[in-house]
């Protein structure tokens, strides 16, 4: 079998000098190192943080829209978060900071409530920016 290099743009440099740079096109929701897909997501939903490292974006989204980078941002902290183990979930619970919550039918047992996933109250839902 044979094997063929790519063609793929990348950094070049020769003896220390960039001759090329990767670009980003404003337009363009990827992140390096994270796939971002556009997803149907279920109502209400915007963006999802996966734990195969992937973020989904509701269809909805318009993009390069500021509301578009504002669940990149919201969904990257999740995304952090899981990376340094602050944050895991399940299909049954969630785990923040060594502590784990039931989590059942779209819901999340917090406080001795059950609360809607996503809702505010959640510790891991408070942004840094906001």
């Amino acid at each position: 079998m044979a094997f063929k290099l790519g063609t793929s743009k990348s950094l070049l440099a020769n003896e220390g000098q960039i001759e090329s740079k990767l670009s980003f096109k404003k337009h363009d929701s990827s992140i390096p190192g994270t796939p971002v897909l556009h997803m149907n997501l279920a109502k209400g939903i915007m963006g999802e943080a996966n734990n195969d490292g992937s973020i989904f974006l509701s269809k909805k989204l318009k993009p390069g829209s500021e509301m578009e980078q504002h669940v990149i941002m919201h969904e990257m902290v999740h995304m952090t978060d899981m990376k340094t183990g602050k944050l895991a979930y399940s299909d049954n619970a969630i785990k923040w900071n060594g502590e784990v919550y039931e989590r059942k039918d779209g819901h999340i047992l917090y406080n001795d409530k059950w609360l809607p996933e996503g809702s505010k109250d959640f510790p891991w839902e408070k942004m840094p920016w906001e």
